[in-house]
């Protein structure tokens, strides 16, 4: 339930983690293996056809777009370096 009420802040806050993708991909601190795993997470997140809960079912069928695209962005903030995090605060 905590990392449920974690993931629900977090999306709240999207907008905080544009500029942290902007200097996650223009850094030299990150590694370019590290760059291109996180274009290969985004593009397979945008071009998978698969839906966990179809579109048409109003608010239930964002839900697991959502919980997709937070797991995305824990994951660059996991392999984001130390001097990133703190730099947002993350």
């Amino acid at each position: 339930m905590i990392k449920f009420t974690k993931r629900i802040a977090f999306i709240f806050k999207f907008w905080r983690f544009l500029p942290f993708l902007k200097d996650f991909f223009l850094t030299t601190e990150v590694k370019i293996h590290k760059k291109v795993l996180g274009v290969l997470m985004i593009l397979t997140y945008v071009f998978f056809p698969f839906d966990l809960i179809p579109d048409y079912l109003a608010f239930l069928g964002i839900i697991d777009d959502l919980v997709i695209a937070t797991f995305v962005l824990e994951r660059f903030i996991k392999i984001a370096p130390e001097s990133l995090k703190e730099k947002y605060n993350l």
